[in-house]
């Protein structure tokens, strides 16, 4: 018998669950290919080996919650999430439900390394690796910044994070045996190069002069928005208001019937150049954390937490303040005096994140390990078939 040697293989697992899971898998799979093409990446929604009751509760719930009955999500969070007893209930039920199928689907795509963007599976993966069922290595990518307790697990063997500030409490939760590393590469590419207000706004079609707010409710489009676009307008030194709908078709349909003949506001549905836009704004007032408070960040353009505040966003907003990484108000007229100060003057651009090691290296260097001692064994099989 003659050995085969084939590339490393990675999976990345996401869901379908809003683009705070599946933007990362897209950056990652696109960072490794670059860095090392010959890598065969496969990513895959995970919802799908979870099972319907996974799915259920992890997508089609929160789409109703998240708009219509805001208080079931914010006693689920505590529940679930923020109270140890159920906490712990909760998780060995999740394992129970979703472990096999997730396991199968592991198996069936073979990979060098695993890498999971979505909490629920990263908690799957993690139990059962430390149990010894899951004998490939485990990724964690984190892009949350606070309230952790499913995005980080004992047993997975690295937790790649997009804020430094969340190593100690991924420690806390992980334990002492799993590798932390605060990377780049689960943001987009655009990140971590500079760009100018004037050139941004030049690639959008704004006037180069004037306060311009960008408004947005994420992937989803949640919150109060038409708030957020009030109080914007509501300024005189504010000359435009920009609202990012998402996904979300309904949402801008009706901001289109109440805004549609007002020409300081502009609405715009989802869109691959939130770089851009938060280089030409002077201002974000965003609803739902994740990524765009730390995309802000980076170009400089002061965040405000606004709208929302619900289940997980609380603990997101608490660690805003802890952090410094932006204003987090209450009410509309919170709002107005949080965009007054904001719109005093732009941050500088913080590039520094791109100086820390990139996420496709990391799993990278799992993946060769793990593909170098496939081929050790497979040529020692092949001696003793000589032999």
């Amino acid at each position: 018998m003659i050995a085969t040697h084939r590339p490393a293989r990675v999976l990345i697992l996401t869901a379908s669950v809003g683009e705070g899971h599946d933007l990362p898998a897209r950056t990652l799979a696109a960072q490794l290919r670059v860095e090392a093409p010959e890598t065969e990446v496969v990513i895959s929604d995970s919802l799908v080996p979870m099972g319907r009751v996974v799915r259920a509760v992890s997508e089609r719930a929160p789409r109703v919650v998240f708009y219509r009955g805001q208080w079931i999500w914010d006693a689920a969070f505590w529940l679930f999430v923020s109270f140890g007893p159920t906490r712990g209930a909760a998780k060995l039920l999740l394992a129970a439900v979703a472990g096999r199928g997730l396991l199968r689907c592991v198996r069936e795509a073979d990979p060098d390394v695993v890498v999971s963007t979505f909490p629920q599976a990263t908690e799957v993966l993690g139990r059962m690796r430390r149990r010894g069922r899951l004998a490939v290595p485990v990724g964690a990518a984190i892009t949350d910044l606070a309230g952790l307790q499913y995005w980080a697990a004992p047993g997975v063997d690295v937790h790649l994070l997009t804020h430094p500030e969340s190593v100690q409490e991924v420690r806390g939760i992980a334990g002492p045996k799993t590798e932390i590393l605060a990377v780049h590469g689960l943001t987009r590419p655009e990140f971590a190069e500079p760009r100018s207000s004037s050139d941004a706004r030049r690639e959008l079609g704004l006037s180069p002069e004037g306060k311009l707010v960008l408004v947005s409710g994420g992937g989803w489009g949640v919150g109060d928005l038409e708030g957020a676009i009030d109080t914007a307008i509501a300024l005189d030194e504010v000359h435009q208001v920009v609202c990012l709908c998402g996904r979300n078709e309904e949402l801008q349909a009706r901001l289109h019937r109440r805004y549609g003949t007002n020409g300081r506001v502009r609405l715009e549905g989802y869109t691959e150049k939130i770089g851009d836009w938060l280089a030409a704004a002077d201002a974000l007032v965003h609803s739902t954390g994740g990524l765009t408070i730390l995309e802000a960040h980076i170009r400089g353009c002061p965040a405000i937490s606004y709208g929302w505040g619900r289940g997980h966003i609380r603990v997101h907003n608490a660690a805003f303040r802890r952090f410094g990484l932006a204003d987090v108000v209450a009410s509309r007229d919170e709002l107005a005096a949080a965009l007054r100060r904001a719109l005093e003057g732009r941050k500088p651009q913080d590039l520094s994140f791109s100086e820390l090691p990139s996420a496709a290296s990391v799993v990278l260097r799992y993946a060769r390990e793990r593909a170098e001692g496939r081929r050790g064994r497979e040529q020692a099989r092949s001696g003793q078939d000589h032999a």
